[in-house]
């Protein structure tokens, strides 16, 4: 593999430069077109999925040994959460040993690493593995459109590794709490709040109270979150609300509580008379739970660490999801956190660590070239 760092600080750069934000789908796919035309250059078999529902397309890189064989599988993602522009607040530059720029460490770090390391096993064709690597457009709202991509291939793979950012000074992922998403309506009566307040119902107030229910369903114990991060409603200072909305997010620890837990959210029901009370949504990423092959995999992901001369420590959960929801969730041993070091994901401080670059690439290389 070329260890030349300044070369991949210096292309890192560059990938980050290029904002690519999830809603900008000529964004997103300019990072598309640089990934297919350097794969093309490597001669690496690819497929490129068009986009669709306003968002940008998708990557499919294949090398290895060419049988129908369950394989091993990368997923990584090209969108981030930054808005064009951001790069006048962050711009990409080299402070010491970070570098900083709109989703350099989630996750165009982990993402171009693992890219750099399946070029170099496929040329090196030493994989004991079919070698497959899904590069998406929407995993930050979620994955709406790749998700059945994603369960297709996991569910025709041996292993998934999943370049999502290292946490906690380089741990790697082997938990994942899961993520339900639900949007609340509530409808009352309006009237005009001086003259004939006693007519009106407020849809404000009984969000008020349904808010109050929601979130006293947070059960740490449990690891059981939700939490109402939006909300809006009412017409003028001067009327009794007819309408108000707002979302929920919950985040469970296992299925069982998914399904407990989204079924209390979607049945809420008015608390005050001649209200209306409508709930949409459910669960969008199940639990990503540690099994004993999940176990498996991190024991030979840090043994391979250990001949490469570093320590890898696992998260045994998080409360963010990722696409190894979906591949965990199947069955399929999966491996997440295998990304970039660094921190301040999704904020104007976002940078990764430049000394973790190359140890990880090794150690992507390592589990592509090795897992049989």
């Amino acid at each position: 593999m070329n260890d030349d760092l300044d070369r991949h600080v210096a292309a890192l750069s560059a990938w980050t430069a290029i904002e690519s934000p999830t809603h900008d789908p000529a964004a997103v796919n300019r990072m598309m077109d640089i990934v297919a035309d350097e794969a093309a250059g490597a001669g690496i078999a690819l497929e490129r999925v068009p986009g669709r529902d306003g968002l940008g397309d998708s990557v499919l890189l294949r090398a290895g040994p060419r049988s129908s064989a369950p394989g091993t599988l990368v997923l990584s993602h090209l969108d981030t959460v930054h808005p064009v522009g951001t790069l006048a607040d962050l711009p990409v530059r080299v402070e010491g040993d970070r570098l900083y720029g709109p989703g350099v460490y989630d996750m165009k770090g982990g993402a171009y690493l693992a890219f750099q390391a399946f070029k170099h096993v496929a040329a090196a064709a030493n994989a004991g593995l079919p070698l497959t690597m899904l590069l998406t457009p929407d995993e930050e709202i979620g994955s709406p459109t790749s998700r059945d991509l994603i369960e297709d291939l996991g569910g025709r793979s041996a292993y998934v590794l999943v370049t999502e950012p290292a946490r906690d000074g380089g741990r790697v992922v082997t938990s994942r709490k899961g993520v339900g998403r639900f949007e609340v309506h509530v409808e009352g009566r309006p009237s005009h709040s001086g003259s004939r307040h006693p007519d009106g119902r407020s849809a404000i107030r009984e969000a008020a109270l349904q808010v109050t229910a929601i979130e006293n369903l947070t059960d740490y114990a449990r690891g059981v979150t939700t939490n109402v991060g939006m909300i809006s409603g009412g017409s003028a200072q001067n009327v009794v609300p007819q309408h108000c909305g707002f979302s929920v997010d919950l985040r469970v620890v296992t299925v069982a509580d998914g399904e407990e837990y989204a079924a209390r959210v979607l049945g809420l029901t008015p608390v005050g008379p001649d209200m209306s009370v409508r709930v949409t949504g459910g669960m969008n990423r199940p639990p990503f739970e540690r099994s004993e092959a999940v176990g498996r995999l991190f024991e030979r992901a840090r043994s391979l660490a250990a001949e490469l001369g570093f320590d890898l420590g696992e998260v045994p959960r998080t409360g963010g999801g990722s696409d190894g929801n979906f591949t965990a969730a199947l069955g399929i041993p999966t491996l997440d956190g295998l990304g970039i070091d660094g921190d301040g994901a999704h904020t104007l401080g976002e940078y990764a660590l430049i000394s973790s670059l190359m140890p990880r690439m090794r150690l992507m290389a390592g589990l592509l070239g090795g897992l049989a």
